[in-house]
């Protein structure tokens, strides 16, 4: 089995398309489990049999297509499992991809010397846990006895992340994900400092999650914010919203208090990406009740702004601020 992680890099100051973006792939191989906001993974279980290309072929045609056709350039990673694919496409670039053989002393070797923060699943907590007791990288974590990680992270997590860190990696892809979150993300020209134009990006962003969302008509639970810097890191946090909402300002709100809670001082902010998670229908939903006027005139604003956007545009209205 081999699985393809593709993270696409659009141009500074332009947005990535993602129904386009999945289409395309989707060309290959009908499995693909979409990876807001800017990414995906493929199942070219079949696909590999059917074209006759290896994992390493079909990386450099898709990055062909995705320039041709949408000018967007992608960085790829291509291992036996959805984890290691993960992992691989961090260390992979614009035209060359990295690809990770299913030898199982190639898997080891890759993950040996890595930090246990570097395993998707591993948060803040636990890796400063495992740290403590000296068990700082994969290898290290793999070649401990199973006792000492359940004893440090719990039974089930402990047999988990010993098999993970091993290279046993029982994920799938799992097709038409991306109905469960809406993503966005916006880019500046150059990176910025300034918090008001982050707080101006925030706005924009929660604008368009709460027009997609009421187009669908359906409401998110969670909201997380990443801010990507200057020097390819990033930050994500995200925080359960007090009830299931596709109320704009309500969003905001929220995205603004996720981006406080940083604390960011002169940061270099080169993206700041939003995405509105555990999606359910709008009918499903209970609103709680509010005497106040204003939010009520807020909603009805919402429901004319919706209503001319889908006739004319999605820009012929808008936030003054984001007018300026």
């Amino acid at each position: 089995m081999t699985i393809l992680c593709v993270r696409f890099q659009p141009p500074a100051g332009r947005e990535a398309d993602p129904p386009r973006l999945l289409a395309l792939l989707e060309e290959f191989t009908p499995v693909v489990e979409a990876l807001p906001p800017d990414g995906a993974l493929l199942d070219l279980r079949g696909a590999e049999r059917c074209f006759g290309r290896d994992a390493a072929a079909f990386a450099a045609l898709i990055r062909v297509r995705a320039l041709a056709l949408h000018g967007v350039d992608c960085a790829i990673g291509a291992a036996p499992g959805p984890m290691l694919a993960r992992m691989a496409v961090r260390d992979a670039a614009p035209g060359a991809p990295r690809v990770l053989t299913g030898d199982p002393a190639a898997v080891a070797e890759f993950l040996s010397g890595r930090p246990v923060a570097a395993l998707p699943g591993v948060g803040a907590a636990t890796a400063r846990t495992l740290c403590a007791y000296g068990l700082d990288t994969l290898g290290k974590v793999a070649a401990a006895p199973l006792a000492t990680l359940q004893r440090l992270t719990g039974a089930r997590a402990g047999r988990d992340l010993r098999e993970r860190a091993a290279g046993i990696d029982r994920g799938r892809v799992v097709p038409n994900a991306a109905s469960r979150a809406l993503a966005t993300e916006r880019h500046f020209h150059q990176d910025e400092l300034d918090p008001s134009r982050h707080r101006r990006a925030l706005l924009s962003g929660t604008g368009e999650l709460g027009t997609r969302l009421r187009a669908l008509d359906t409401v998110c639970r969670t909201l997380t914010l990443t801010v990507r810097y200057a020097d390819r890191s990033a930050t994500t946090r995200s925080r359960t919203l007090r009830e299931p909402t596709a109320h704009s300002p309500a969003l905001t709100a929220t995205a603004y208090g996720l981006y406080e809670a940083l604390g960011l001082q002169r940061a270099r902010v080169r993206a700041i990406a939003l995405r509105a998670e555990g999606l359910t229908p709008a009918e499903h939903a209970s609103h709680q009740l509010t005497f106040d006027p204003a939010d009520d005139k807020l909603r009805r604003i919402e429901e004319v702004a919706d209503r001319a956007r889908a006739r004319f545009g999605p820009h012929v209205i808008g936030p003054g601020t984001l007018a300026a």
